[in-house]
């Protein structure tokens, strides 16, 4: 029970091929003793894939939580003002995502709910998944890195033959990178090898 009565905001953007990946963790923080209220970007709300239907992952999450899904940048904005969380994460978070936050652009539920947390100077964990994290967007990641309260699931490339560029972060270590930023540390190592 490493997290008993932690409230986490759990965001989840499209990077469709990861969503299925990153749902299997929430379990694991509800059983460490966590409760975990999910929002949802606009994206994964609304578009099916071959990885899974939009209506897939809002049953699974609202199943998995316990609590209805804030998909709407109205739903989001009270996280701040009402002191909702005691640390977010958004997993998968793209490079889109990615690139808005750093450039201040608010035009999610997910970057409303992080824009929000954030004014309360509590801990954001963003686990990538970017096919563009070494190439357009290796500046933003690197912000990333330097803005205060963001912690980073350690990424790696995750398909370097292929996709060169492409950066995902490690899953499986979303507990422990957040068990490590309630703490005010950055999980290490950052960059790991798949």
């Amino acid at each position: 029970m490493e997290l008993n009565g932690v409230k986490i905001g759990f965001a989840v953007t499209g990077s469709h091929c990861t969503v299925r990946e990153v749902l299997n963790q929430i379990p694991r923080l509800i059983e460490s003793g966590a409760e975990v209220y999910p929002v949802m970007s606009y994206s994964v709300d609304s578009i099916d894939t071959r990885f899974g239907k939009s209506s897939e992952w809002k049953e699974l999450l609202k199943e998995a939580t316990g609590h209805d899904i804030i998909k709407t940048i109205v739903d989001a904005e009270p996280i701040g003002p009402n002191v909702l969380f005691d640390i977010m994460v958004v997993a998968p978070c793209t490079g889109n995502t990615i690139a808005k936050l750093v450039n201040g652009i608010t035009d999610t539920p997910v970057l409303m709910a992080v824009k929000a947390h954030l004014r309360n100077q509590r801990p954001v964990v963003m686990g990538i998944s970017t096919n563009d994290g070494l190439g357009i967007n290796a500046k933003n990641i690197g912000l990333l890195l330097n803005m205060k309260n963001i912690y980073m699931v350690p990424f790696g490339q995750d398909n370097p033959q292929v996709k060169a560029n492409s950066l995902v972060a490690n899953m499986s270590l979303v507990a422990e990178a957040i068990k490590s930023a309630l703490k005010g540390k950055q999980l290490q190592p950052v960059i790991i090898q798949y």
